[in-house]
């Protein structure tokens, strides 16, 4: 069983139904949610698919794998867990309508920002991630964790050229690192289909 955290936050947050027709899918947060089952269904999931908040949070501290899609802001990736994975936004200049790579994220101090109006002064908007590439990096988590993930020849370099651009030596306002050792991984299909935004 995988969960899936709303971006709303906690289960009773959620307002609208999640229509599908597979019988697979269970809509536990708009029908009749409540603070055990949050706690009992996300200590007991497989992993979580979440956006960074309310039942993603949970799962870190209840240490459930997680994968993380959407996420922003993109220097603030949680890195300490071997069994994390992510996507982020990308990241769209207004005024061009250019989609800014990796390095142009940190060199334009649009990586750390925490306010959606910081994003607004610079001129910032964001591309969500598709159904694709959410499907995708859930699949990977999965496949990792049932020992069948099979990994494409240029996985593990377009891995290390991600990490050594992400600012992992970056320290907050106080001088506290952000990151320690980095453990987690980005999902390995979206770095294949945007090999240029790591250029």
């Amino acid at each position: 069983m995988s969960l899936t955290a709303s971006p709303s936050g906690p289960g009773d947050a959620v307002r609208e139904e999640f229509k599908t027709s597979n019988p697979m899918i269970i809509d536990y947060a708009s029908r009749e949610p409540s603070d055990f089952m949050d706690i009992y269904l996300t200590a007991n999931c497989e992993f979580c698919i979440t956006s960074g908040t309310g039942l993603g949070d949970l799962s870190g501290i209840l240490r459930r794998p997680r994968v993380e899609v959407n996420f922003t802001p993109l220097g603030l990736l949680n890195t300490y867990k071997s069994d994390f994975l992510c996507t982020t936004k990308m990241h769209v200049l207004k005024d061009s309508q250019n989609i800014l790579s990796l390095s142009e994220i940190f060199s334009k101090d649009a990586g750390f920002c925490d306010q959606s109006s910081i994003y607004e002064e610079k001129g910032v908007d964001f591309i969500e991630n598709t159904p694709e590439e959410i499907r995708d990096v859930a699949i990977e988590m999965a496949e990792r964790l049932a020992g069948t993930w099979q990994a494409h020849p240029d996985d593990e370099a377009l891995q290390q050229l991600f990490w050594k651009i992400f600012p992992t030596d970056a320290v907050n306002a106080n001088g506290v690192p952000y990151h320690g050792e980095i453990r987690s991984r980005y999902g390995a299909d979206f770095l294949r289909n945007n090999k240029e935004w790591l250029s």
